[in-house]
Order: C-alpha cells, then sequence, then structure tokens
C-alpha cells in the first residue's frame, strides 16, 4: 500500500514512516512537474530503507530475547 501511495503521492509517503520535514521538502519538489520524478524516486528509496531498517530492528530485538 505504501508502495502505491509513494508512487502517486511521494510527500505523504514520508509523513507514514515518520519524517515530516522531508515529506514537505518532498511536497515542495512535487508541486514542480519536473520534480515529480526526482520525488517519486526519492520516496521508493526512503521507503526501502525504512522497510530495511524495520527488517533489522526486529532481528535485533529477537536476537536479544534470546
Amino acid at each position: 500500500m505504501r508502495l502505491l501511495i509513494a508512487l502517486f503521492l511521494p510527500w505523504l509517503t514520508f509523513f507514514t514512516i515518520g519524517k515530516p520535514i522531508s515529506g514537505i521538502v518532498c511536497l515542495i519538489l512535487q508541486l514542480t512537474l519536473i520534480g515529480w520524478i526526482p520525488a517519486t524516486i526519492w520516496a521508493v528509496y526512503a521507503l526501502s530503507q525504512y522497510k530495511t531498517d524495520q527488517k533489522i530492528a526486529k532481528a535485533l530485538a529477537d536476537r536479544r530475547s534470546i
């Protein structure tokens, strides 16, 4: 679901992953027609980094509970 948001409303993706300042910067970038594609690429990249961070945090939490 977040991937679809990243493609159509890139700025909203940053708000869903807890980065509101990046979301505002992305919105400003997205307001220009030329900036839409870089904003989308940035949002998809940030979303993949967020998912990776979540996996690492889960792995560390699982390792500590052993």
